[in-house]
């Protein structure tokens, strides 16, 4: 693999991501507990749309066939897809959603912190920009986790419940591939290895304070870098794109 061409999969990696996680946050819109935290979770998923808007705008770019944003994320079929498959999984209710965004959101600020620093203009710039939102999107999830998780019997058992389910999928944020090592060889991206440690470090520590038990099931699901995704991706994309499948070529 060139290295264009893994500029071009690591850019489409983090925006897909970006683009599904902002997807799954705003069917809260209208429908939080309480209208502070509907707007705020709404507010989210605007930051993360915008930053799908743009890592996906430089993966055309990168591909050169003409493609921008969004042809990219409104005309791809599901194996076309590189986001990772956490962000796929469905709301369930307040406590799944808050879990999952906090598994991703740690993840995510340790990661756009090293980018931040890339060797690769584009990537550090766009990077630099997102740091900004996602350090509130930590402070917004990890707080919930806490309340949650240290609240009530019924916060708790449901907040343990999510993470039993959602934690399978945290393997594969940290998931090498070639494109990875192409980029770590030309000093572009951090080693996701090493900040796998440090990001469970972390997430342990927050989750004995919250007094969630971690779950002991190694099972990794795995395959969203090759295109395989969870039967959730494709009802997702059958509700975000619809108009423009419909009506090819509409412009606003």
């Amino acid at each position: 693999m060139d290295k264009n061409q893994a500029l071009f999969e690591y850019a489409l990696r983090l925006g897909d991501s970006a683009l599904i996680h902002g997807q799954r946050l705003a069917e809260w819109c209208g429908h939080g507990p309480e209208l502070e935290q509907d707007i705020a979770l709404t507010n989210i998923s605007l930051d993360q749309i915008g930053q799908a808007r743009n890592w996906l705008a430089l993966a055309g770019k990168l591909e050169g066939k003409g493609r921008d944003e969004d042809q990219l994320a409104f005309l791809r079929d599901v194996e076309a897809f590189r986001n990772v498959q956490l962000v796929e999984y469905p709301n369930e209710d307040w406590a799944y959603t808050l879990v999952k965004s906090y598994l991703f959101d740690s993840f995510n600020e340790l990661l756009y912190r090293r980018l931040a620093e890339s060797s690769y203009e584009a990537f550090a710039a766009i990077a630099a920009k997102s740091l900004k939102e996602i350090v509130y999107h930590k402070r917004f999830s990890s707080e919930w986790v806490l309340r949650l998780g240290d609240g009530t019997e019924l916060s708790h058992r449901r907040a343990q419940t999510a993470l039993d389910d959602l934690w399978p999928y945290t393997g594969e944020l940290c998931e090498m591939t070639e494109v990875d090592e192409v980029l770590l060889a030309e000093g572009i991206v951090p080693d996701l290895k090493e900040l796998e440690a440090n990001w469970r470090a972390e997430m342990r520590d927050l989750l004995n304070e919250a007094t969630l038990q971690i779950p002991e099931n190694d099972h990794v699901h795995t395959g969203s870098r090759q295109g395989i995704h969870t039967e959730y991706l494709g009802h997702i994309l059958t509700e975000m794109q619809f108009l423009q499948r419909a009506y090819p070529g509409l412009e606003w």
